[in-house]
């Protein structure tokens, strides 16, 4: 494993004012990684802004520190302008600068900006980077950058980092998930972490309309190429008869996955009309971040994704699969 950027780390021993942010839509790492490395960082006495451009989603209020974070753009630069020269933005989980949000011109505008990311495909942007793609997740690494500043990571700080660090490892089952990842996690459990209630509040906290709508799901999927792709496919029709939103569906993904002779899981999710997202999983020798990245997405070689407009559900499925037969090919 690298020791973090030395550049980032003076740049966050010597800056009082740090902002942090990260992707829209964010998913476990991206909210433990930011929740987590805020807590240490006040723990050294530094000002901390926790900026996302929307809501946390209810599947993550559980992480301590959810009612710090902001999402009001107009205090973000009130907090640059008082900070002056003795401010620093660290963008965190964010594979490129757009998935910062509508807002992402603004945020890269504030100097200096460094990023700290695990996505094969962030080529780096800001005014430096620390991005090391083998890891099992940002978190990890936020957590060996807390170690080299020698800061303490406390309980609370510990939960978010597990829950980040089980969420983009799927539970400790993805191929980046290294001796260093269970040592980091080990630590976090003597530091106080209860893994069973992290995995309660990630995975057992269900609504009955979720359930229902996750019947409803199920019943879509489609096997293509012998069994070795699955697809799912969630509609906004399916929302409104089940009383669900979008954030009900996070995790669903790995159902299809689960199917032993399934490489590649596809979950198209219309977001709204002709708007569809696509997730991605994969097993075996399949990098789906290879084919997220060809329409403008991106992820890991086990989880990427992307978006696309102007089509529908069945469009995008029938322009995908040729793509993904190339891929189980391999």
């Amino acid at each position: 494993m690298k020791s973090p950027d030395p550049a980032l780390v003076t740049a966050v021993r010597t800056k009082k004012h740090i902002l942090l942010a990260t992707h829209f839509n964010p998913d476990g790492d991206a909210l433990g990684s930011l929740l987590g490395l805020a807590d240490i960082l006040e723990g050294m006495d530094k000002r901390v802004f926790r900026y996302l451009e929307e809501p946390v989603s209810p599947l993550y209020r559980f992480l301590p520190g959810c009612g710090q974070i902001q999402t009001d753009m107009h205090k973000v630069r009130e907090f640059v302008a008082q900070a002056g020269e003795d401010y620093l933005g660290l963008c965190l989980d964010c594979g490129d600068a757009y998935r910062l949000g509508r807002h992402h011109s603004e945020l890269i505008g504030f100097h200096p900006l460094m990023v700290i990311d695990h996505h094969k495909g962030n080529a780096g942007f800001g005014d430096g980077s620390w991005i090391e793609p083998h890891r099992s997740s940002t978190a990890e690494m936020v957590y060996d950058l807390a170690m080299t500043l020698g800061a303490e990571i406390t309980t609370k700080a510990s939960e978010c980092l597990f829950a980040a660090i089980s969420t983009d490892t799927g539970s400790f089952r993805y191929e980046s998930t290294s001796g260093h990842t269970f040592a980091v996690a080990g630590d976090l459990v003597n530091r106080g972490v209860k893994p069973e209630q992290i995995a309660n509040n990630l995975y057992d906290n269900y609504t009955l309309g979720r359930l229902r709508l996750m019947q409803e799901v199920l019943a879509t999927l489609e096997m293509h190429e012998r069994d070795r792709i699955a697809i799912i496919r969630v509609t906004q029709k399916m929302l409104e008869r089940t009383f669900t939103t979008m954030e009900d569906t996070e995790y669903f993904i790995n159902l299809p996955r689960a199917v032993s002779s399934v490489r590649v899981a596809v979950f198209l999710k219309e977001v709204e009309p002709l708007h569809v997202s696509v997730s991605l999983r994969a097993k075996g020798k399949c990098d789906v971040s290879l084919v997220a990245a060809q329409f403008g997405g991106g992820g890991h070689r086990n989880a990427s994704g992307f978006r696309v407009k102007g089509q529908s559900v069945e469009a995008v499925r029938d322009f995908l699969l040729p793509i993904l037969r190339q891929e189980v090919q391999v």
